[in-house]
């Protein structure tokens, strides 16, 4: 079926987060390091670039100061450096298709990105389901999507870098999807789709 959306997720499909990490993330890490052993600190390290510091703190089973001290700055947390998107990001952006970006996270943290980025005017709508006011997930936003602009799932691809996040959310309400693993961490039967980079995507569109 033609489609006429992409739904993209920022974090590591737009952007490398990994190489940005140490300074964007410094003040939380400040205030981690002392608190923590040096393995489960690293591991805490690693577990923020993909999920959300609350979630991190009830894993590792931080006091309630720490998770207290840590949602503060979480929320109010902003990005303050200069990043950039991947260069092949240009191949998704130039496409004459409408784009919607879905980007669960902290809404300071998000917006600063984004405008960092310089992206807003490449997508139709932004959402940021944000997981310290609502419970809103991925997939309530897709269909929010599909509902919002009458479109079927089959008109629809998201693409992103998480298998368990929105790649799970899109198949379990009939979305085509695209894993973007610029690192080749995954298997590409993952997804309906696979790339390192957007090479393909025109072809796949097509």
């Amino acid at each position: 079926m033609t489609k006429k959306a992409l739904i993209f997720d920022l974090d590591d499909t737009i952007y490398p987060i990994k190489p940005y990490a140490d300074e964007m993330f410094a003040p939380l890490f400040d205030l981690l390091k002392p608190q923590l052993s040096s393995e489960v600190y690293q591991q805490v390290k690693e577990d923020l670039l993909t999920t959300p510091f609350h979630k991190v703190a009830d894993r590792y089973k931080f006091n309630k100061e720490l998770k207290e001290e840590g949602m503060k700055l979480s929320v109010k947390m902003t990005c303050n450096i200069p990043i950039k998107a991947f260069e092949d990001y240009q191949i998704a952006k130039d496409l004459p298709i409408e784009k919607f970006l879905v980007t669960a996270g902290y809404t300071d943290f998000q917006k600063s990105k984004i405008k960092l980025l310089g992206i807003k005017n490449d997508f139709k709508e932004i959402y940021i389901p944000d997981p310290a006011k609502s419970d809103l997930s991925k997939k309530d936003v897709f269909l929010q999507i599909l509902q919002k602009y009458h479109f079927s799932p089959g008109e629809v691809l998201v693409i992103g870098d998480n298998p368990e996040v929105e790649i799970a959310d899109a198949r379990e309400l009939g979305i085509e999807t695209y894993l973007y693993d610029y690192q080749g961490k995954y298997s590409p039967a993952l997804a309906d789709h696979y790339g390192s980079n957007y090479a393909n995507l025109p072809e796949i569109l097509n």
